[in-house]
């Protein structure tokens, strides 16, 4: 019975990752049908990348969601949409990341795929994390307010242009069920398809790299990190430096001077492989202690 309750442990995230996945897209109709849910829970927001246009979609995808108000010419900030970011970044950062996002769970499934020399991190990768807080301004935020129609309307560019989730989960159930749509298909499509071809295929030899370099949501909920109230501590009086959580960290971050460094997903790997039991979280106990000395 312990041998299965660790594999269970073990294997904790992923299953949180599929039941979540499948909750969130649970309108079976739509994929048979070939069209999206519309009824009152689209209006809830999700905290990971979950298409609105998904045929199974349930709710609505926050970045999606505010890039249309944003670009829409009758209102100009979206409330209620920055107010969901701020809670979940506020008392989660990226967990959300981590365990709740559905194409989150598909680049893990793709790394866990032999593939010769796995790597962790892409050459140049000091500079290319921050190629997703570019993608932030640029695209969720500053071309929906100013790139105007001729009615004053904006497009949702981060999602029209780059989106993989949009059109891995949306976009090819859409129209493998709608024969008109594959007659309209053009570069927009071919584009989008080829990005996403080539981030499946990127997954398959580096751990999350549209996580790692590319996603505004990550970008948006890493700036928690350091503050929210899920983060990680590192007790210095057990911490010997040895280096075995960065190791350990798909991300390669050095937990034990960095615990809550922004591209952290919180999936954990550092606190299973600490031999000395020096990381835990702002919501554990371990032996009725609270870490002394925590590293931020």
């Amino acid at each position: 019975m312990g041998k299965h309750l660790r594999w269970l442990k073990r294997h904790a995230r992923t299953w949180v990752q599929l039941c979540f996945t499948a909750l969130s897209n649970g309108y079976a109709a739509g994929f048979v049908k070939g069209n999206i849910y519309k009824g009152r829970l689209k209006f809830i927001c999700l905290p990971g990348l979950n298409c609105y246009s998904c045929p199974g979609a349930l709710g609505s995808c926050p970045i999606g969601s505010f890039q249309s108000v944003l670009a829409s010419r009758n209102y100009h900030f979206a409330f209620y949409v920055a107010g969901f970011l701020i809670f979940f970044g506020a008392v989660l950062g990226r967990l959300a990341c981590g365990w709740l996002c559905p194409f989150g769970l598909v680049q893990d499934l793709l790394y866990k795929i032999p593939f010769p020399k796995k790597r962790k991190l892409l050459p140049g990768d000091r500079w290319l994390k921050y190629l997703k807080y570019v993608i932030l301004v640029g695209f969720v935020i500053v071309l929906p307010l100013t790139v105007l129609d001729i009615v004053g309307q904006g497009q949702p560019w981060f999602c029209k242009l780059i989106c993989p989730s949009g059109t891995l989960f949306a976009g090819i159930p859409l129209i493998a069920a709608n024969p008109p749509l594959q007659a309209a298909l053009g570069w927009l499509f071919t584009w989008k398809a080829a990005l996403l071809a080539a981030l499946i295929i990127l997954s398959l030899w580096v751990y999350r790299p549209f996580c790692r370099y590319l996603c505004p949501l990550g970008a948006i909920y890493g700036l928690f990190n350091p503050i929210a109230l899920y983060r990680f501590r590192v007790d210095q009086t057990k911490c010997t430096g040895c280096g075995q959580c960065q190791r350990s960290c798909k991300f390669n971050i050095p937990v034990h001077e960095r615990p809550n460094s922004p591209d952290c997903i919180r999936c954990g790997d550092c606190r299973r492989a600490c031999p000395h039991g020096a990381i835990c979280h702002t919501f554990s106990r371990r032996q009725g202690e609270t870490p002394t000395g925590a590293a931020s």
